[in-house]
């Protein structure tokens, strides 16, 4: 079968862009109201049954019939054969990718994640002491592909943040387990792994059961049943985001290999059919050049059928006045992914706000953020990189503040608490400030 692709075609000069931007920027981050309903039954049986209610769907959704909990958890050992089974030169590329990944978050450990305390004029000691979670759990998906990258990105920053235990889980249908995934679970140092998904999983995680024990935060994402059950338990447990479609934002000024910037809109399309690939240019001839290389390329790929749906269904290609305004966009997307294919990257990266990762340069596929690069591949999507963060080491960390005041500081830090406790009418706040002033 012959797929084609013809992305939506845009350009900022017409009187009907913005209406038109907005139409195809369109996408609703709610579940439906029978996707609710049915997550809610979920979690309340898992909270309620537990082991038994999660053996159950296990058998319903994934067609995965097992006599006990103890057949859907994996070992160490086999996580480690799964390691030394797989081909030389996957097993080279799994440690390669996990060594640039915790080298990043090593680093981004050491700029933001440590202690810190500071003493002032009078004696008082202020600071701030990080601590990490005790446990977490990630979720891996498995359903229309398997993503052994996703246990790196979400395990790699756990266990440098030193997180005590990291709990996997991922579904397993008709009980197909992929080899790179558990291998990749042994090289990120996950502590015990499940093959359970869904909302089921989410629910485990988050309640408890008599064998999936509680943690404190789930991150990792999954299909509409997980997002709307991981919305569910926050407050229960904390979470990273609620991901969306995954997305892809090409600023091209007509200097990289139209084939180039065709491949990396398709990188983005094969995911899913509701994911986003855009491109804005200044150029309509170099724009007519990635289209015909989306039409001669698109034949070649073993998802060509995804790709196209994505492409005519939520694709665009929007020609701009000029690489200036195609910042402006640029930002009010906020796209997950935005790759700056240019000469000059480093003249537009200053003008660029709102983006989960930026990717400089022709040379810099958003592929190897994904696989290899260093820094996370779980970002914010659907806009909300306006005011959210690639997941990092940061989010496996909780702050407390430090306060030690001093004999000295307590006359006039007492002085100030107590005026203001008397003027909200907390006459005890008052009162234990004055006891300790002279």
């Amino acid at each position: 079968m012959t797929f084609s692709a013809q992305p939506l075609r845009l350009s900022t000069t017409e009187a009907t862009f913005e209406a038109d931007f907005k139409a195809r920027l369109h996408w609703s981050a709610q579940a439906d109201a029978a996707i609710e309903q049915r997550v809610t039954d979920i979690l309340a049986d898992v909270q309620q049954r537990g082991d038994a209610a999660v053996l159950d769907y296990t058998e319903r959704f994934d067609g995965l019939k097992v006599s006990g909990m103890t057949a859907l958890e994996l070992s160490q050992d086999e996580l480690k054969a799964a390691f030394l089974a797989i081909p030389e030169k996957q097993r080279a590329a799994l440690q390669a990718a996990a060594l640039r990944v915790r080298s990043f978050h090593e680093a981004q450990k050491k700029a933001s994640g440590e202690s810190w305390s500071y003493r002032d004029e009078d004696g008082t000691v202020l600071g701030q002491k990080v601590t990490p979670l005790d446990r977490v759990g990630i979720y891996v998906p498995g359903g229309k592909a398997a993503y052994p990258s996703s246990v790196l990105m979400n395990a790699i920053p756990a266990h440098v943040a030193g997180v005590g235990e990291i709990i996997m889980v991922v579904p397993t249908p008709k009980g197909e387990k992929n080899a790179l995934v558990l291998a990749a679970a042994y090289v990120a140092g996950v502590t015990r792994a499940f093959t359970v998904g869904g909302a089921q999983a989410v629910a485990a995680l988050a309640y408890g059961t008599a064998t999936i024990p509680a943690v404190d935060k789930i991150t990792g994402p999954g299909n509409a049943y997980v997002a709307a059950a991981k919305r569910r338990v926050f407050g229960t447990v904390g979470i990273d985001m609620i991901a969306g479609p995954s997305e892809i934002l090409v600023l091209a000024d007509g200097s990289t290999p139209p084939d180039w910037v065709a491949m990396d809109l398709f990188s983005q399309a094969e995911h899913d059919e509701l994911a986003q690939s855009i491109l804005l240019c200044p150029d309509l001839a170099y724009i007519e050049q990635v289209q015909q290389s989306i039409s001669r390329l698109l034949p070649e790929m073993p998802r060509a059928a995804i790709i196209a749906k994505s492409l005519n269904d939520r694709g665009a290609l929007i020609l701009t006045r000029s690489m200036e305004e195609a910042c402006v966009i640029s930002n009010r997307i906020a796209p997950e992914h935005l790759e700056v294919s240019s000469r000059e990257p480093h003249r537009w990266e200053p003008l660029l706000k709102h983006a989960g990762a930026i990717f400089l340069g022709a040379y810099t596929s958003e592929s190897l953020g994904d696989y290899c690069a260093g820094p996370n591949h779980v970002l914010p999507t659907s806009g909300t990189a306006r005011f959210s963060s690639p997941l990092g080491v940061y989010d496996f960390q909780k702050r407390s503040s430090l306060i030690e005041v001093s004999q000295a500081g307590a006359q006039k830090l007492g002085a100030i608490a107590a005026e203001l406790a008397y003027g909200e009418g907390l006459q005890a706040h008052a009162r234990a400030a004055e006891m300790r002033m002279k």
